[in-house]
């Protein structure tokens, strides 16, 4: 009789509990995505920082300065596009974590409606 119970008890809280598990499988995915993302742009930003600050403390002379100065416009073009590619990433990985909450929604839903 007990065994019964105890085994319709854990039957039920696993259906009541499997949108949460569902759901914080979701998030966890999404979360380590966007930290990758991020721990790339960081490392590339940084690495873009620093070979900035070493070509700065090569300055000698005018040339160099000459030199120093005629890479800036390529530094920032390459800033700026991998601004844009990191944007166009994290959208990307925003649609998909919404388009994934959307269907486990309307999954819960039609669960829900037949019950």
């Amino acid at each position: 009789m007990y065994t019964e119970m105890f085994k319709l008890f854990s039957e039920q809280t696993e259906k009541t509990l499997a949108p949460l598990n569902k759901f914080n499988c979701l998030l966890a995915k999404h979360v380590e995505q966007m930290t990758q993302l991020q721990l790339n742009a960081m490392k590339s930003y940084g690495e873009l920082g620093l070979s900035q600050f070493k070509a700065a403390s090569e300055i000698k002379d005018i040339n160099s300065m000459v030199a120093f100065n005629g890479q800036q416009l390529a530094n920032l073009n390459k800033l700026s596009q991998q601004l844009i590619d990191d944007s166009n990433q994290m959208q990307t990985i925003a649609k998909s974590f919404k388009e994934d909450i959307d269907k486990l929604t309307s999954d819960n839903i039609k669960t829900a409606t037949k019950a």
